[in-house]
């Protein structure tokens, strides 16, 4: 099943939500291919980083996030884990994977149990430097300013609040892909 059908599937009417889904999706999956595209050493797989760019929020309309048309009951911080639930219920474990892992700059296990967060315990921090590199261009684009691109600083400072691994993942990742 292609992404857009699957985001079809759980997003039936064309509506804001689904248009801020889309809209972002596709900013992601193309910053992401264009860093892709400028190493060719690192041999990504294109063709998953796609896909799983435009899947990696699917999530979120079982989210309360009022200021982007989700009117769910779970916190927003949980639509990584909630998408990938219903990524890997479709049949698509690796992409599964990226929902789970984009949050932040990642989510390790010691900072969910540090701070309390509403997710469940276990490491949630990208592995493959594809994760990696959908996390890293989603850090870039906001679901409530879809028209902008941020700055390396402005995505960066996005990213203060979610600690200092979280920021040295981040300055790896301006070094590997940027």
């Amino acid at each position: 099943m292609s992404p857009e059908l699957l985001i079809d599937k759980y997003y039936p009417e064309p509506n804001e939500l689904k248009h801020i889904l889309l809209t972002h999706s596709h900013s992601v999956a193309d910053k992401a291919l264009q860093m892709a595209e400028k190493h060719p050493e690192l041999k990504l797989d294109k063709e998953f980083i796609y896909e799983a760019a435009m899947l990696h929020d699917i999530g979120i309309f079982l989210t309360d996030a009022d200021s982007i048309y989700c009117f769910g009951d779970k916190p927003y911080i949980c639509h990584g884990y909630l998408g990938a639930d219903l990524v890997r219920a479709e049949g698509f474990p690796q992409h599964a994977l990226v929902c789970e892992r984009h949050t932040g700059a990642g989510l390790s296990l010691d900072r969910i149990i540090a701070d309390n967060l509403p997710v469940p315990h276990r490491e949630m921090v990208p592995v493959s430097l594809e994760e990696q590199i959908i996390c890293f261009a989603d850090k870039f684009y906001s679901k409530t300013h879809l028209d902008k691109e941020k700055t390396v600083e402005k995505a960066r400072k996005s990213l203060e609040r979610y600690g200092e691994a979280g920021l040295q993942r981040f300055d790896r990742w301006c070094e590997l892909f940027l």
